[in-house]
């Protein structure tokens, strides 16, 4: 069986591919490793695939443009127990493979390249442009720690080694650079072994500017990490502006605040409620991103999610949001009761507003749970529910 695969994603690398076939085979003769060395052709128009082939290689035509297809398609026509993967543009060496080998013979699921000082890398001059060193990775990476807990501390380096049985668990999906990201966040989120190997950098041997497009694939990197994170951009702050909104909320419907000498009255009472509101419309749209990344796979299986589902019924949800509109259309009639006893003349602005706020916010509350229900019950009529112990 074969042990190891070299996998380079390759899209008109004529320049460079036949010093990283070169390199690839004295990594695995240098580790002593059964290897084959697969270069997953992306449409290459420049002979890259006669290259490969004259070079022993093994090509698969991948027709459907993008790094994440490329390398996901390399991965699944692979043979090998080990996968390594790495760009073939001379950017990293292949000759030092064997680090990588041997920690994923000691039991490691994935193992990351580290070109970054702070896990022991280093980057050649005129390797990495300045805003990719000390503005894109430094800050996605820290998101990346942050947010999934993953020890590494380059988050997208690109030469890095997985197991097949670790590709097969993670389910990749991602056609494009986000296939990076989605590659360790899922390692991280599904609990398996990451460990990091310092590399160098070396300055990339092509004529040609990069496929890279540092804003518009940072952009997709950051929105993945978000998507597979829905609780710190929204979860978390949604749940502080609601509580905030409703402590001045409620205060403020029984009467003013002085504070400092600062009055706080009706316009406070209306912005609380537009914060309780803004904060209940980010906690709904939390469950709703995390809902979609699990029933679409992104994410693995949650318990909590399945119980939710099996707990929170269409009937249940109806209830709830239509018991808020009855209470907000009640303190409403309030109001209008008042201003009816009165000959439908002029009220205490301080008297009848209050309820009139509260009961457009309620309104609004209870309108919100009630369609939030109906989608929540429909992602989830194919989730089944949780079993009782």
């Amino acid at each position: 069986m074969t042990e190891v695969t070299i996998i380079m994603p390759c899209l008109n690398e004529a320049e460079t591919l036949a010093d990283c076939i070169a390199a690839a085979k004295h990594g695995l003769a240098s580790a002593g490793v059964d290897g084959e060395i697969l270069i997953a052709d992306n449409g290459s128009t420049d002979g890259s695939q006669d290259i490969a082939r004259k070079l022993g290689a093994r090509v698969v035509d991948v027709p459907e443009k993008g790094y994440g297809n490329a390398l996901r398609h390399g991965m699944e026509a692979a043979e090998g127990k080990y996968l390594i993967m790495g760009d073939s543009d001379r950017s990293y060496d292949f000759g030092e493979i064997k680090p990588f080998i041997d920690k994923l013979r000691a039991g490691a699921d994935l193992v990351m390249g580290c070109r970054m000082p702070a896990g022991g890398g280093k980057i050649d001059p005129g390797a990495m442009p300045w805003k990719h060193r000390w503005i894109g990775n430094p800050a996605l990476t820290f998101i990346g720690r942050l947010l999934f807990r993953c020890p590494a501390h380059d988050f997208h380096c690109g030469l890095r080694a997985l197991t097949k049985e670790a590709f097969n668990k993670m389910d990749l999906r991602t056609t494009g650079m986000e296939f990076a990201s989605e590659m360790v966040i899922k390692a991280s989120l599904r609990g398996l072994r990451i460990e990091e190997v310092p590399i160098t950098l070396h300055k990339d041997g092509r004529s040609r500017p990069p496929h890279l497009r540092s804003w518009r694939d940072g952009w997709r990197h950051l929105r993945f990490m978000v998507l597979f994170s829905p609780r710190w951009l929204l979860l978390y702050p949604g749940v502080l502006l609601f509580l905030v909104g409703a402590v001045f909320f409620v205060r403020l419907m029984f009467a003013p605040i002085t504070l400092g000498g600062i009055k706080f009255d009706l316009n406070t009472l209306d912005i609380s409620g537009f914060v309780v509101l803004f904060g209940y419309q980010m906690i709904l749209l939390a469950c709703f991103v995390r809902i979609f990344a699990y029933t679409r796979g992104f994410l693995p299986p949650n318990h909590f999610l399945s119980h939710a589902f099996g707990f929170f019924t269409l009937e249940k949800g109806l209830l709830a949001g239509l018991a808020a509109m009855l209470g907000g259309i009640a303190l409403i009639g309030i109001t209008l009761a008042d201003w009816a006893s009165s000959g439908f003349g002029n009220l205490d602005p301080l008297a009848s507003t209050r309820p009139v706020i509260a009961g457009r916010t309620l309104i609004s509350i209870g309108l919100q749970t009630f369609l939030f229900s109906l989608v929540f019950s429909y992602l989830g009529l194919d989730e089944k529910p949780a079993k009782k112990n």
